[in-house]
């Protein structure tokens, strides 16, 4: 007679890895959106001689857009459910790539980046939400640590193909725009196949149809889980209550620490190797290379640490690795330094930026239960899209005004706050199941949930 086991009690499968390319899409067509705009912007230039002022706004629009998506597509996805927001993201993502095709104005294209970001930051949540709901405890983070990489994947190849497009001529920013259709419709299909969440249905109050999906995906032989979701209401408030605003901060601090200066860093590249004496005509091709190589190669180790040693060491330590990387290339800014000295540390810097990133998914997906989860990441993902938009503008202000060395030296202090942060306030959730994750907020709590979690683990 087979044993019953609960969803997060199975092995890995296709199924999850299937899930995994549904909710991936979402970082993946994330990063392609906002690498696309950089080289379309440079094409549209000579064509419509855009003002600093309204080049900044287009590059900003959809940063600002997903702190509206986020904040409202969050709620919305635990409110109305996670594939019906999952599909509406999707068709107006298409639209609006398309749309972009037609523009005859700078303003009309900051709207419709706009747009698009409202709509990527709602789907924010739902990916995690979903992805979280459907993983194993035991691989759960790496799961939601993965989808991180997508983001680079996409980043990658947006500037790949603006790069080919280039050829098309003086209409070759229109291409480039309308290329982030072609994923955005292929996930759309896709995404018409996959199901809703047991565990949000349950949430609901809906426990047939969630026995059902469980039944028809996994067998008779598994059940949700071993602490049934009970009915609850979602309100947007409810993430700020019972506790759970510690974690809000949490998240959002170490987040918008981790993202401020790796956006930073990341767009101006090219400026930060020149004032380190390396200016030729393919620095700025070598730096984003190098970066972007990094952050794919650096987050399989991330991923096999996150399970093997946890959530905790894996975000602490990177945190006080990229902080002391940094101090070290601002004290070696004014030297004549090595371009492979230089290299390595900004390998090392992003090696462990990556570790950390991948905790940006994990957290706020194991920290809040099932009502309100997607309404916590999507205002976390909110506040860390301005926060990484406002250091994005200001990077270059404070790199002329005060010079490399100061740059970095702030950078990598933000590091070490959030170093500080995570050391005093980041909980460990390795092998919870997410009832036990979502309750260690609760005073008295945490001596049960670790001894659950040792039940569970054995």
């Amino acid at each position: 007679m087979n044993k019953v086991r609960t969803m997060e009690e199975l092995p890995l499968s296709g199924f999850h890895f299937k899930m995994f390319a549904y909710a991936s899409g979402s970082t993946f067509i994330d990063g392609y959106i906002i690498g696309i705009i950089a080289v379309a912007l440079s094409a549209m230039q000579s064509q419509f001689d855009l003002s600093l002022t309204m080049m900044g706004l287009i590059g900003m629009a959809t940063l600002a857009g997903m702190f509206a998506g986020g904040t409202i597509g969050g709620y919305l996805t635990d409110l109305i459910g996670r594939k019906k927001m999952f599909l509406i993201d999707m068709l107006i993502m298409a639209i609006v790539s398309i749309l972009q095709f037609f523009i005859n104005d700078p303003i009309q294209l900051v709207i419709l980046r706009f747009i698009l970001g409202v709509a990527i930051g709602a789907d924010y949540p739902i990916a995690g939400a979903l992805m979280a709901e459907f993983s194993p405890k035991k691989n759960r983070g790496s799961l939601l640590g993965g989808l991180n990489g997508l983001w680079y994947v996409g980043y990658a190849i947006s500037y790949l193909v603006g790069f080919l497009l280039l050829s098309v001529g003086d209409t070759s920013w229109r291409w480039m725009l309308l290329s982030s259709a072609i994923p955005v419709i292929l996930m759309l299909v896709a995404r018409l196949n996959m199901p809703e969440s047991p565990l949000w249905l349950a949430s609901k109050g809906r426990q047939k149809e969630a026995k059902a999906i469980v039944r028809k995906i996994f067998g008779d032989h598994v059940i949700m889980s071993n602490e049934p979701e009970t009915k609850e209401k979602t309100t947007f408030l409810e993430m700020f209550r019972n506790g759970y605003g510690k974690w809000i901060f949490f998240v959002s601090a170490f987040w918008s620490l981790q993202v401020i200066p790796t956006f930073g860093i990341g767009t101006y590249i090219p400026e930060i190797l020149a004032q380190f004496g390396f200016a030729n005509g393919t620095r700025e091709y070598l730096g984003s290379a190098v970066i972007n190589i990094v952050y794919l190669v650096g987050l399989l180790p991330a991923l096999y640490l996150i399970e093997k040693f946890g959530r905790r060491p894996t975000l602490i330590v990177p945190f006080l690795v990229s902080a002391i990387s940094l101090f070290v290339l601002g004290a070696t800014s004014g030297l004549n330094t090595s371009f492979v000295f230089i290299l390595v540390l900004f390998i090392i810097y992003g090696t462990f930026n990556t570790a950390m990133g991948a905790h940006d998914w994990i957290y706020p997906n194991e920290l809040f239960p099932t009502h309100i989860r997607g309404t916590a990441m999507g205002f976390i993902t909110g506040v860390t899209r301005i926060a990484s938009a406002i250091g994005t503008f200001f990077f270059p202000f404070i790199l002329e005004n005060y010079g490399l060395a100061a740059t970095l030296y702030i950078c990598g202090a933000l590091f070490f706050i959030g170093f500080l942060i995570s050391l005093f306030m980041a909980p460990e959730t390795k092998n919870m199941s997410l009832t036990q994750t979502s309750s260690i907020n609760k005073s008295g709590n945490k001596r049960q949930d670790s001894f659950a979690s040792k039940k569970y683990i054995n």
